[in-house]
This record gives C-alpha cells, sequence and structure tokens, in this order.
C-alpha cells in the first residue's frame, strides 16, 4: 500500500504540475533558440530559463550555503516544473528583491515569508525577500548534484526569482542558461534528445538528458522501486514459515485423529468432507488475521506513507489501499494456509478406515548409538529417553529444527540492514570522505589558486581537485558523468579497495566504480569514448585501467595530471578538499561566504546527516517493524514446539510420573528435547539468514547507493538471544502445565 501509495502521489503530482520530459544545461543561448527548440517534431512545450548557483549567507548559520536561482516569469502563468505556492504569494512584476523558496530549505532554516536572505549575485551583495514558499515536481528531493546525492536542506536550497532580476545580473537579458521540454504523446525521447544536443552545441551545451536521468526523480523512482521489493520480498518469507507451523500442527494433529477419522470414513463421510474439515482448520487462523492484519496493515501503512513527507516533497502524499489490494493480500495469506494445510490434509484423506482404527504403529525398538558406544552407562535415563525420542523421530526432529532455525533466519535479515547502513557510513565518510570541507568554484581555476587555498584561515591541508563534465561511450551505451582528477597520494578523499586498503590511481587511464562500468558494459582494458561537456568539448578516448567497489553514487576517476593532459590544459583546479582546525572554522566560512568565485561549499558532517536522515532513516522504519515481527514469530515457533511436543508426549510423561519420575526429570526430558533442537537450529538458522542476505543486495542495488553483505556478530547474538530467550519463556510456560497436568484424565485417552 506504501508503494502504490508513493506510485500514485507522484504520478498525480507530475501530471497536475507538468513536470517535464527532458532537461539541458548550456553556457548562454539566445532566446531565439527556444522557438527554434519547439520546432523539433515531438517537442510539445518548451521552457528557457536562467538558473545560477549563488553563496547564500543564512540568519543563524555559521557555514556558506548555496542558492540555486531559478527564474520564473514575472506575472503567473501555467509552466512547465510549475510551483504549488504552500505558503505567502507569488512574486509580483519588478519586484527584483522578492524571491519564492523552497519548502524544504526554509523549514531546515526555520525561514519564515517577509523574510531576508542576502547572497551573493554575481560578485555583490544583494539583499532577497522570501515572499511564498513553495514545491517543484523538479526538485521533490532537493538535492544540488555535481556530485552531491543526499539532500543538505540547511545548506542547500532552491530559491524562484523573476525572470529579468536574475537575468539583469548574470548578464542574460534575451538569452537563457537552462531548458526543459515537454514530450508529445508517441515521441521518441532518444530522437530529440539528440536533435537537441545538435542545436545546443555550438552554445556550450552540457548534453541533455531524459526525466530518467534527473536526479530527484531517479532517487525518487529508485525509492519507490524498492518499497516494491521489500513489499514482496519480505511477506514471502513471513508467508512461507507460517506455512510451515501450519504444516506442522496439522500434520501432529491428524496423527492424534487416527481413530476419529476411521470413526468418520466408517460412517460413509468422503475423502473430501473430512479433507475439508481439515483445509477449514487452517484456514481459521486467517480469519483472525484477516481482521488483525488488515488492521494493523492499514495502519502501518499510513504512518510510513507519512513518513515519507519528512524525506520527500509532495503537496499532498495520499495513502490509498483500496479493496483490491486488501482482497489481494487475504487471498495470498489465505493460499499460504492452504499450501501448508495440504500434506495434512492428504495424510487425513489417504487413511483406508481399518488401518486408521488401528492405533498408530509404534516405532521399531533398536539398539542406538548410545548402547552401541556404550554411553548408557554414564547417560541417566532421562537423557537417554530424551536421544532415543530424537534418533526414532528424525523427521519430525529436523521439521522442528527447521521452524526454528527459520525464525532465526528471519531475526539475521531483519538486523543486516542496519549492519549494512553502519558499514556504509562507516565506509564513505571514514575511509573514502575523510575532508572536513570541500570547496567548489563556479568556474575551472588556474593552478595558483592552490596556493589561496592553502592560506585560508584553518586549512590545515588542501588536496585540489579536477572536475570536468562528460558523457562516456562504449558501443550503444552511454553514461553522462563527471571525470573526477585527484591527485597521488591523497589523504582526504581516497580510493580504497574491498580490504579497505587505499587503491592508488594509475597514472594513465580511467577508473571506474564498478556500478558504472556494469551499465556501461565494460572492464579493464576496455577503451572509452569520452566527449567532453565544457569548453571547447573534445572528444577523447581512454582506457579503463581499473575498477573499485563504491557503496554511494557512481563516479570516474583519473590522475589530476592525466585528466589536465587529456584536456590540454594546465594545471586547472575545480575545488580542494579541506581538512580544517575546528577552531578555526568560523572564521574559514565567514571567508568562504565573501569569496565570489567560491559556487558551493560542502561539509563531511552535514553528509553524514544527511545520509542518516534519509537513506537510514527510511530502511531503519521498515527494518524495525521487521525485527519486532520475527521477535514475535521466533516466540512462536519456540513455543508452538514446545506446546505440540506436550501435547503428544502427555500420556507417556503422566506414565512416568506413575512410575515415581518427579515433575523435574519429566520437564527435564521434555524440555531438554526442545533444548536440543533449539541449539541444532541456530546455527542453521545463521546460515539460511545470511544465504537470504545475499539475495537483497541484488534486489536492492541502484545507482545512488548499494547494500554490503556485512553481517556482524552483533547481530548473531541478537538473534541468538531472542530465540534463548523464547524457548526460556517457552519452557516455563510448559513447566506450569506440566505441574497442572491431570494424571487420571491422560492415562484414561486411548492408546
Amino acid at each position: 500500500s506504501t508503494y502504490q501509495s508513493l506510485l500514485v502521489s507522484q504520478a498525480t503530482y507530475y501530471e497536475e504540475y507538468r513536470f517535464a520530459d527532458v532537461f539541458a544545461q548550456l553556457k548562454r543561448a539566445p532566446e531565439s533558440l527556444a522557438r527554434e527548440i519547439a520546432e523539433i517534431p515531438g517537442v510539445a512545450q518548451v521552457r528557457a530559463r536562467v538558473v545560477v548557483d549563488v553563496t547564500l549567507d543564512v540568519r543563524g548559520l555559521d557555514e556558506p550555503a548555496a542558492g540555486r536561482l531559478v527564474s520564473i516569469p514575472e506575472r503567473r502563468m501555467p509552466m512547465l516544473n510549475d510551483l504549488f505556492i504552500r505558503r505567502g504569494r507569488y512574486i509580483e512584476p519588478e519586484r527584483s528583491e522578492e524571491i519564492i523558496a523552497s519548502e524544504a530549505f526554509a523549514e531546515a532554516n526555520d525561514l519564515k515569508v517577509g523574510d531576508p536572505l542576502n547572497a551573493v549575485v554575481n560578485g555583490r551583495w544583494k539583499e532577497f525577500r522570501i515572499v511564498g514558499i513553495a514545491l517543484s515536481p523538479e526538485y521533490i528531493y532537493e538535492v544540488r548534484g555535481g556530485g552531491s546525492i543526499f539532500p543538505d536542506n540547511r545548506r542547500f536550497g532552491v530559491l524562484w526569482v523573476g525572470r529579468a532580476g536574475v537575468a539583469s545580473a548574470f548578464d542574460m537579458e534575451g538569452g537563457f542558461n537552462d531548458v526543459a521540454l515537454a514530450l508529445a504523446p508517441g515521441a521518441v525521447e532518444a530522437d530529440i534528445i539528440a536533435r537537441l544536443d545538435l542545436l545546443l552545441e555550438r552554445y556550450g551545451g552540457l548534453g541533455a538528458y531524459g526525466r530518467e536521468d534527473q536526479i530527484s526523480h531517479r532517487f525518487i523512482s529508485d525509492e519507490i522501486a524498492q518499497n516494491r521489493v521489500s513489499g514482496n520480498f519480505v511477506p514471502t518469507i513471513f508467508l512461507g514459515v507460517a506455512a510451515f507451523l501450519l504444516h506442522i500442527v496439522l500434520s501432529r494433529l491428524v496423527r492424534t485423529e487416527r481413530s476419529q477419522i476411521a470413526i468418520l470414513k466408517a460412517f460413509g463421510y468422503g475423502n473430501l468432507t473430512i479433507g475439508f474439515h481439515y483445509l477449514k482448520l487452517a484456514l481459521l487462523p486467517v480469519l483472525g488475521g484477516v481482521a488483525l492484519g488488515t488492521a494493523a496493515g492499514l495502519y502501518f501503512g499510513s504512518q510510513i506513507t507519512e513518513l515519507y513527507t519528512m524525506f520527500y516533497r509532495f503537496p499532498l502524499l495520499r495513502y490509498e489501499a483500496g479493496f483490491g489490494l486488501v482482497g489481494m493480500a487475504v487471498a495470498i495469506s489465505a493460499a499460504a494456509a492452504g499450501l501448508g494445510a495440504m500434506g495434512a490434509v492428504r495424510g487425513a484423506v489417504s487413511l483406508p478406515p481399518a488401518e486408521a482404527m488401528r492405533p498408530e504403529p509404534p516405532a521399531r525398538f533398536r539398539a542406538g548409538l548410545i548402547e552401541r558406544f556404550g554411553l548408557s552407562r554414564i547417560v541417566s535415563p532421562a537423557a537417554r529417553m530424551i536421544l532415543r525420542n530424537l534418533a526414532r523421530n528424525p523427521v519430525k526432529a529436523m521439521l522442528s529444527s527447521l521452524g526454528i532455525a527459520m525464525a532465526v533466519a528471519l531475526l539475521v535479515v531483519g538486523l543486516y540492514f542496519f549492519d549494512a547502513i553502519n558499514h556504509i557510513i562507516k565506509v564513505q565518510f571514514q575511509e573514502v570522505q575523510r575532508e572536513d570541507v570541500t570547496v567548489v568554484f563556479n568556474l575551472p581555476a588556474p593552478s595558483r589558486v592552490r596556493h589561496d587555498i592553502y592560506n585560508l584561515p584553518g586549512v590545515m591541508r588542501a588536496e585540489a581537485f579536477r572536475a570536468v563534465p562528460a558523457r562516456l561511450r562504449f558501443a550503444h551505451r552511454s553514461h553522462r558523468i563527471s571525470l573526477l582528477g585527484l591527485g597521488q597520494g591523497g589523504e582526504l578523499r581516497r580510493l580504497i579497495d574491498e580490504d579497505l586498503n587505499a587503491f592508488q590511481l594509475p597514472q594513465e587511464g580511467l577508473v571506474l566504480s564498478a556500478k558504472l562500468a556494469d551499465l556501461l558494459g565494460v572492464g579493464p582494458g576496455d577503451t572509452l569514448t569520452i566527449e567532453v561537456l565544457e569548453g571547447a568539448r573534445p572528444t577523447r578516448s581512454a582506457r579503463v585501467a581499473g575498477l573499485v567497489d563504491e557503496l554511494i553514487g557512481i563516479s570516474a576517476y583519473m590522475d589530476v595530471n592525466a585528466l589536465n593532459r587529456l584536456m590540454r590544459e594546465g594545471g586547472t583546479v575545480s575545488g580542494a578538499y579541506l581538512s580544517v582546525d575546528p577552531g578555526l572554522a568560523a572564521q574559514l566560512y565567514a571567508r568562504l561566504k565573501r569569496i565570489p568565485a567560491v559556487s558551493g561549499v560542502n561539509i563531511r558532517e552535514a553528509a553524514i546527516t544527511s545520509f542518516n536522515d534519509t537513506i537510514a532513516e527510511s530502511l531503519a522504519i521498515s527494518t524495525t517493524v521487521l525485527v519486532v515481527f520475527a521477535c514475535i514469530i521466533a516466540f512462536g515457533v519456540v513455543y508452538n514446539g514446545a506446546r505440540i511436543a506436550l501435547s503428544e508426549r502427555g500420556r507417556d510423561l503422566a506414565s512416568l510420573r506413575v512410575l515415581g519420575f518427579t515433575r523435574a526429570e519429566i520437564s527435564f526430558m521434555l524440555l531438554g528435547e526442545q533444548a536440543i533442537l533449539t541449539l541444532a537450529a541456530i546455527p542453521l538458522g545463521f546460515a539460511i539468514g545470511f544465504g537470504i542476505s545475499a539475495m537483497i543486495p541484488s534486489a536492492l542495488d541502484s545507482e545512488l547507493y548499494r547494500m554490503p553483505l556485512v553481517i556482524s556478530a552483533r547481530t548473531y547474538v541478537f538473534a541468538f538471544s531472542v530465540v534463548t530467550a523464547a524457548a526460556i519463556l517457552s519452557g516455563l510456560a510448559v513447566i506450569y502445565r506440566l505441574r497442572h497436568l491431570d494424571l487420571v484424565a491422560v492415562l484414561k485417552t486411548r492408546e
């Protein structure tokens, strides 16, 4: 239901607020080009605009923030990527100081309608005033891009401003540097992108791309798809365990009711009638489950859907769970129950009356391993009874142990997600991104700027990098990426291998993240075509020198000197990674706010917080629910096994009590057997849980992040502890029943 609700909300929002189909950025083009773009066959609507990133001075925030100024018409009219005004109003004509702020940015900084906001606009300070707070389908997931894939709403926001004001400030009168297209039904997106690139090439176009590659849409769509995976994958495991338990319960029930089945058959009841009777016993829990499960499912679904409003900005996130969905859930649950009961039903209807009226033949008694190895002298009578019963009923023992193992496996799978998240944070933000601050320039800067960076207050270490927007091609596949040039021996931004050891960049060639290599279908030794999307837009080729496993994003790396040679430029840099003295950080941030060449400042701690607030928290919500239900099932499985064992062996235990065995001794016989089955099940459950967890990374693999197969010792300890606690509680419940066992009533039961 969460999956369907997100899908419907996304589609409705896109349609009502006209989310574009194709996007492109460029250096500058005249307005007349927009008319040429509109004439491309298949283009239904064009929105040419000015989009510029500026540095913001936000009240109460020491660090510099980045604002994306997006031009909008002076007078409100329907447009692509339209605005939903949450509070306030639209801008008024000829009021260049009026802006509309994105809701996520405003809420993160406690900004309200009427508040001022200062910015460095083309090297000059300008004071804006917020007149409205809005949402746009283009920024449901509000992230800056350019290598940043997690939102930092405190330090990055979208600001919509009148076209005339932003155009005059950045010499864009009569021109634009960003365009969005809506396509007509039946239009071929690839053809339109190709023709658009041809038109924009002479104007510094950075390569057009479709909606599927727009970062907000990509992240939202991946998240919705992962909801579908978890919505199918996890319930399948739970229903499999439930069907297994029903099979065990009903199979044992049939064995204890052999004589009743025989009498019914003798009186003329057919196989179908008897089989349907036991099938109804299996479906009876479904009736209670339908009532409780539907109510709980709708509640949890609505709560989880509401939690998504913390991460993604929809005008209205409608929760929908129709009768069809509930009916399907009921049908699947009933089918699982029926599947679990089939074996028991088949056993009930296959018994001939004459055979069923006789008691079930006893097991063949013969010397076992205890007697053969002469252990009977050192093992107590109670222990011998336990071991003999297990040896004479191996199938029943294995099934009982397997049921407990499945409960252990569910716990391991649930906690695996927490382990994976912790590993991602450790690897990405302690081993790969070790810098405190990343400074990005608005234009490539000459090599001498390195000295200026070193001289900034509080900078203890600086490592410059070069980032070049490019399209990588191999055969028919291509991908837009930013080539990142790093220096040799860098300590602040590193590449690491599977063993978390530093990976040295080769002096020539490309190093790709494994996910990017998979998207392009390349491996080490293959040669890629590099279409540079800045400056003179040269086309180069480079060999893939190696692959590196990364858990977040996709990347292409080169030695910075090799990248400079590839671009046939000097020691040009695009920014720097900085290690900063915490005591002087405030001075550094104040200085960076006033440097016009700086277009963005990224802070590692903010990235960690953003990761925890988005991916980690959304996974933690569903994982917590999974772990809670896994604990319930673990207790149910263990208690169920102990209760069935008591019902099966009630006469035997009562007989032993009459013969002089104490309550403690018969309790030891029953619970000792369950303890052995539980201890045998735990390592098996660990193995099954690991196997299921190994399938999850491939199901949740996306360009934004990958789940590593990492299961900590803490997870195994927790699973062991839960099952052990369930066994102890179940044992106490069984002991209570044994103490109140009616010996006379039990001994009257027919053999």
